[in-house]
């Protein structure tokens, strides 16, 4: 083959070459043009309308004031787009709420304290880095203060009524010294001391009129906004169905007063196992439960078929019921 002939095929196969080149690299760019559009068409991501009017048990946020109103904007915008956590509210609340609720009327505190909860542990016992445990997220020595039980064998603040109650406990004393609700919701987080003190450098008497460290200062309107968005599910685009939520686990109480040396020996004369007795009964923190005071200990042990799916979802019904904001979670129990 001639030098001519060679420098030729070569060049010719360099054309080739190039041409597919040319070629690969426009295909790859039409593709990120079709996968951009895709994009664009498919992903909307809007910013939640801020409510006319909010606050905290009857006591109004001033959202004329531009950083009140964007600090309700931040947590709101958190509450909706938190999928996950704000879909686990509302089957946890079904459950939980028709709990929480008698109990703050009995005590005389507004029901939006359950919200707090809520924002504490998401209705979940749930431990924390700080020593704070349970629904109420108490810790040891405050737990103690106001009459829940906590040692090696019983933790109280995973029994939801008891824990409830002793939050009760202390939002009526911290009402006594601030007077005012959001105050008292504000100081679950930071404590009545730290609140006191805050108050008294800053001379200042609304929770929204203080500087305080970032958590507390985000407390209350991560609050509200949780408020919002289960008030209001449609609105902040959550459709949950009626046989999303988690139902009310029926059961009938056992009461002792005595030591217990097994208590998955107890579990099985109640004809369920030691799982299933701690389901039911999270404040057991062990394998047996002395009892020298002879205290009264009662303990949920479902009901026959009670821990059955399909004998919990007997009441609901089997169509997709969308949960629109006006359906509330007591008209549906």
């Amino acid at each position: 083959m001639s030098r001519k002939m060679f420098s030729v095929l070569g060049f010719s196969g360099l054309l080739v070459v190039c041409c597919f080149s040319i070629y690969a690299i426009v295909e790859v760019k039409n593709k990120d043009r079709e996968y951009a559009a895709l994009f664009n068409r498919y992903t909307k991501v809007l910013a939640p309308e801020l409510p006319v009017a909010a606050g905290f048990a009857g006591e109004a946020l001033p959202l004329d004031l531009y950083y009140v109103r964007e600090a309700l904007d931040r947590e709101l915008v958190a509450a909706t787009y938190m999928h996950s956590s704000s879909i686990m509210m509302f089957k946890r609340a079904y459950r939980w709420f028709p709990v929480i609720e008698p109990i703050l009327k009995k005590n005389g505190i507004p029901d939006d304290f359950k919200f707090l909860a809520v924002a504490e542990s998401n209705l979940i016992n749930v431990g924390s880095p700080a020593g704070a445990e349970g629904y109420w997220q108490f810790i040891r020595t405050t737990g103690v203060k106001y009459g829940l039980e906590i040692n090696g064998n019983v933790d109280e603040r995973y029994n939801m009524e008891k824990a409830t109650q002793a939050a009760c406990d202390y939002f009526r004393e911290a009402y006594k010294t601030f007077n005012s609700w959001t105050l008292v919701a504000a100081s679950y987080n930071r404590g009545i001391e730290g609140m006191k003190k805050a108050m008294a450098k800053q001379r200042g008497g609304h929770y929204c009129d203080l500087w305080l460290n970032d958590e507390t200062s985000r407390y209350v309107f991560r609050i509200i906004a949780l408020k919002e968005v289960y008030n209001h599910p449609v609105k902040y685009g959550f459709y949950l169905r009626e046989r999303d939520f988690y139902q009310q686990i029926p059961y009938r109480l056992i009461v002792v007063d005595s030591n217990i040396g097994n208590l998955p020996e107890f579990a099985k004369h109640y004809g369920v196992n030691y799982r299933i007795l701690r389901e039911l009964n999270p404040w057991i923190q062990d394998y047996s439960l002395p009892n020298k005071s002879r205290k009264r200990y009662f303990f949920q042990v479902p009901k026959e078929g009670a821990m059955n799916v399909e004998t919990l979802l007997k009441k609901v019904p089997p169509h997709d019921t969308f949960y629109h904001d006006t359906l509330k979670f007591n008209e549906v129990h």
